[in-house]
């Protein structure tokens, strides 16, 4: 389902995001382990409306990366708290679009429920395209928690208002955590094994890791060409 981004109020989007969650799917309990996984990002050209939006296929046994889509575009919508899949989803569902095959799950850099209405970017776009999704995050947007231990693989709660909304992710010993949430189509705990599965040697997952590498690159390019 697409929508006309453009005529979009922040209350209109407000509207949007109320009708788009009530189709949210949030599993109870596992669900397969595709062999790849795609990681999302967007990069934006500072002083522009200008943003470049990749796409990463990684290969969730090995974590090479097996194909790379670029989408050059311009972020239609303001920046507001609460609402940025407004402004990054018609960007990320262009460059999806340029894949060679549809996605069988997609880590969003962000937020799925752990959003002040449980509905962030991983659940909007999930839910949008009508495929599995969920958000990682390096900082964490609302919610408390407490410290998790030290080691790879330790966790804890990302709590907000009673209620269990993410996880608080070490993805490397003696590292910051990072904090994951479900989006659409797969539960909190895959969310957050996959999450570690696919942490190579760096503290971010490598699907979004290689995608923010490659938005940037992109976004490099495109300002050397208009030079």
């Amino acid at each position: 389902m697409h929508y006309r981004w453009r005529v979009l109020s922040p209350d209109d989007a407000l509207r949007r995001q109320d009708e788009l969650r009530e189709r949210l799917e949030i599993p109870s309990g596992p669900v397969p382990t595709p062999p790849e996984v795609v990681g999302l990002d967007v990069t934006y050209e500072e002083g522009s409306e200008r943003a470049v939006a990749a796409a990463v296929v990684v290969d969730v046994a090995s974590l090479v990366v097996r194909e790379v889509a670029i989408h050059r575009g311009k972020a239609d919508f303001p920046y507001v708290p609460g609402l940025l899949a407004f402004r990054e989803v018609p960007l990320l569902e262009a460059v999806i679009g340029r894949l060679s095959s549809p996605p069988a799950l997609v880590m969003c850099d962000g937020y799925g429920l752990a959003h002040p209405r449980r509905f962030g970017l991983a659940s909007h776009l999930g839910v949008q395209l009508g495929i599995p999704s969920f958000g990682v995050a390096k900082t964490a947007f609302i919610g408390s928690f407490a410290e998790p231990g030290p080691g790879r693989g330790e966790s804890s709660d990302l709590i907000d208002d009673g209620e269990v909304i993410g996880r608080v992710v070490r993805t490397q010993s003696g590292v910051k955590p990072v904090f994951v949430s479900a989006g659409h189509r797969i539960g909190l705990a895959d969310c957050a094994a996959l999450t570690v599965r696919l942490s190579g040697r760096y503290r971010i997952p490598e699907p979004t890791r290689q995608a923010d590498i490659e938005s940037r690159r992109a976004l490099r390019e495109w300002r050397s060409d208009a030079q």
